[in-house]
């Protein structure tokens, strides 16, 4: 070995080598050590990244659930919404019909009562409205019947009056279209006409009531009775 005036240690080649060998060597160490330190990092850095996606992805697919859940909550109240306003519609609709029914509907009201019959003031009249009492009490005799003994008794003269038969000796004069007296009117006198013997009506209905009680019916009657 020679020595170095300068103070330094002068290197032979075979120490410059085994230096060289040395650097490598640890080059290669370090390298190999920043070799295996990455992969172990490498395998490190990959368990961290899936998780991170895997966070994310799972917030994606809350917000994408939270998402649909929102427009089906949307969907529904819209629905529910529409249903509603149909409902009020319809009601509204089946108020007014139903008001308009009652409007249209007219109150029932009783049939008004028959205007009374019309009846002329001569023989005709008077033998029509007899007979139209006599049929509603049940009294017997025609228009035929009644009209043939009214001529022969009074020739129709409701104000006519017997003054010489056994009746007029006896004070009880025959009075009227059929010419009956006082006390059989009285007896025979049909209710709702005149208690007036010489009412036209009332003297015919009671006479007429009269010749059913005794002859069956006034048709029956051909002369005085």
């Amino acid at each position: 070995m020679r020595s170095n005036h300068s103070g330094y240690t002068r290197l032979s080649k075979v120490h410059k080598f085994s230096a060289a060998g040395l650097g490598a060597a640890g080059a290669a160490a370090v390298a190999f050590a920043v070799v295996s330190g990455g992969p172990a990092m490498a395998d490190a850095r990959p368990a961290v990244k899936p998780v991170a996606f895997e966070t994310k992805a799972l917030a994606g697919q809350g917000q994408g659930e939270s998402a649909r859940h929102a427009d089906e909550a949307a969907a529904r109240a819209k629905t529910e919404a529409a249903a509603k306003v149909k409902a009020e519609a319809d009601k509204q609709r089946a108020e007014k019909q139903a008001a308009n029914r009652s409007t249209d509907r007219k109150p029932l009201q009783k049939p008004a009562a028959p205007a009374p019959k019309a009846y002329g003031n001569d023989l005709e009249g008077w033998i029509a409205q007899a007979l139209d009492i006599m049929k509603a009490k049940g009294i017997p005799g025609s228009y035929e019947g009644v009209k043939r003994n009214i001529m022969r008794e009074s020739t129709g003269n409701p104000h006519a009056i017997n003054d010489w038969d056994i009746n007029a000796v006896n004070g009880v004069p025959s009075k009227g279209l059929l010419q009956i007296i006082d006390p059989t009117f009285k007896a025979y006198h049909v209710d709702g006409t005149s208690w007036d013997i010489y009412d036209p009506v009332a003297n015919i209905v009671a006479s007429c009531n009269y010749a059913a009680d005794k002859y069956g019916s006034m048709d029956n009657v051909n002369s005085a009775y």
